[in-house]
């Protein structure tokens, strides 16, 4: 089995006199109070405000520059019977954003569109093409969601067509804003809001709110919205903090009890349970599948399904989503083998201290994917193009810690276009400037990344006997949902456990491990684990060899009853740690 190359990074116990007094307080196991104080709760009252979001607490949509402006426009709009275009990205985060704020305005005008990019004819962002039909079917008034902070041109170019424009996003800002009527980003450097990390349907959401606010406007209102809203906040990988934490757990409440016709087809089609969902469902199950309209077909596909009124056509267009979902799956795999094999054989184009491998053959929707794969493998930043539309272009996923976009950044004068965030960018180029961007790349990650980063670390929150997981401290954990970055599912290490016997391979190909776990000092009690992508430790802990494990308790439905089962992150010899 060898020694894991992982390195197991257990963070440092919190203040233990603030973590001893809330563990009183609260009536908990000293254990979680120390996760609650690493999450900067360390009061009474501030663990009432963790376990017990409320709507109340989202800030008020008027603290974010030009909300004003948008609020009153759209108001505008539909006194004055103006046609509006709801426009977005195709992604999962777009397409929620569209759906919600499309959905919202519907109650007020039927003088509304939508309109989603096509991710090969027009790439990301607003279209020239998008704003030709904006100009041609009547629009007056575009609002952008998860795009546009950078449509400087775009924005210029629809003024010209008598169109204006909204600007809603979440991308970081140039130093010059487009000339819209208004623009909301809170990362606009002269953005006072409080909370700078939502997602463009976050963005979508304050401005439903906003409105809701200025025209005093039944609250209930926005009820409808909160299950896109936790949709995009579990796909976009936001920060599981402040508003995205409040929104995203009723959001989920939502999404249990009473999700809309789309989510609910997609649930059915994923054989979730209902009333069970949970972010991993979503990141894993829902999102993707939302995600394949656009990488396969259409994004338009999928804003159609997220506003169906009717369970027939949402059943129907959550078939078709979910068809193009089990290609996107076979397409993926195929190209991810061939991207390995091409690193593998030296025919990569970059190897050394980034991976970038080009095919211009594959399919554009899946290299995202295929780049986070590279990662996972290789755990180097890396870049993975092919050519669409007589440009080279394609995405990148970076490593733990290492700023991605400002690599991608320093070849800008290559580039056609660029965006995205630190951990995950696009690019678009011309094939003649391909050699120079991999040799810029090489050498700038080169030059700015450290052997720290270039190393997968398991984060540890703290040690955990199996005595101590007890019905009350999984109850308790299961009140520090949702989790997400930045409140992430607490990873525990346990010393000295054993397979009771049972241990098997499982999954196509049999690559994963489904174990009954003991520990040496409570050798009759027997808790379920499951590791992915982990057959081959099948020997050495079949043959009853004591190992040391981390891994997060998460809980499992199946057919109406509920099971604890640890989730391995990583395994070890004991001797590894000797």
């Amino acid at each position: 089995m060898g020694i894991s190359d992982r390195q197991w990074t257990v963070k440092p116990a919190a203040d233990s006199e603030k973590a001893a007094q809330l563990a009183t307080e609260l009536g908990i196991d000293r254990v979680l109070a120390n996760l609650l104080v690493q999450r900067g709760v360390q009061t009474f009252e501030e663990a009432r405000s963790f376990f017990r979001p409320r709507l109340e607490d989202l800030h008020d949509p008027f603290l974010m520059a030009d909300m004003d402006k948008a609020v009153e426009r759209v108001h505008e709009a539909i006194v004055k019977g103006q046609k509006i275009l709801v426009y977005g990205d195709y992604d999962v985060d777009g397409t929620t954003a569209v759906a919600l704020v499309y959905s919202f305005i519907r109650r007020f005008t039927q003088l509304v569109d939508f309109y989603i990019p096509d991710r090969y004819d027009e790439g990301y962002g607003l279209s020239y093409k998008g704003l030709d039909w904006a100009s041609d079917n009547g629009v007056q008034l575009v609002i952008t969601l998860d795009c546009g902070i950078k449509a400087i041109d775009k924005v210029e170019y629809a003024r010209g067509k008598g169109i204006e424009v909204i600007i809603c996003d979440h991308h970081l800002p140039e130093n010059e804003l487009p000339a819209a009527v208004a623009v909301l980003d809170p990362k606009r450097e002269d953005c006072h809001y409080p909370f700078d990390d939502l997602c463009g349907c976050g963005v979508g959401f304050k401005l439903a709110q906003g409105y809701v606010k200025r025209y005093d406007l039944d609250p209930e209102l926005l009820s409808p919205l909160l299950d896109l809203q936790v949709v995009s906040i579990a796909s976009d990988l936001v920060s599981m903090t402040g508003e995205n934490r409040i929104l995203a757990h009723f959001g989920l409440k939502r999404l249990n009890e009473n999700p809309r016709k789309g989510l609910l087809a997609m649930i059915n089609l994923a054989k979730l349970e209902p009333g069970h969902i949970n972010i991993d469902d979503i990141v894993f199950k829902i999102g993707p599948r939302i995600n394949a309209a656009g990488r396969m077909e259409s994004g338009r596909l999928a804003v159609e399904l997220l506003t169906a009124t009717d369970d027939q056509t949402a059943f129907r267009i959550g078939e078709q989503i979910n068809d193009s979902n089990n290609e996107r799956k076979s397409i993926d795999r195929e190209i991810t083998q061939e991207a390995l094999e091409m690193v593998r054989s030296g025919n990569a184009l970059e190897t050394e201290n980034v991976t970038i491998v080009y095919n211009p053959t594959w399919n554009k929707g899946v290299v995202g994917i295929v780049a986070s794969r590279l990662v996972e493998a290789y755990y180097k930043p890396t870049v993975v193009l092919t050519k669409s539309n007589g440009f080279v272009t394609g995405s990148a996923r970076s490593v733990q810690g290492f700023d991605l976009y400002a690599s991608i950044e320093s070849c800008a004068d290559l580039l056609e276009n660029f965006g995205g965030h630190v951990y995950a960018a696009g690019l678009t180029m011309k094939e003649e400037n391909l050699e120079e961007f991999c040799r810029r790349m090489n050498r700038f990650v080169s030059g700015n990344i450290t052997r720290e980063e270039l190393t997968p670390v398991v984060e540890i929150d703290g040690y955990l006997d199996f005595s101590q997981i007890t019905p009350k401290f999984t109850r308790i954990l299961k009140q520090f949902q949702p989790f997400g970055p930045g409140n992430s599912n607490p990873v525990f290490l346990t010393e000295d456990v054993y397979d009771a016997g049972n241990g098997r391979k499982v999954g196509a190909g049999g690559v994963h491990l489904k174990l009954d776990l003991m520990q040496e000092s409570q050798p009759y009690r027997q808790i379920a684990a499951i590791g992915f992508n982990m057959a081959d430790y099948y020997d050495y802990i079949k043959a009853g060899n004591p190992i040391d494990i981390c891994y997060s308790i998460v809980e499992n439905f199946y057919r109406g009853s509920s099971t604890i089962q640890l989730r391995l992150k990583d395994i070890r010899e004991r001797e590894d740690l000797i």
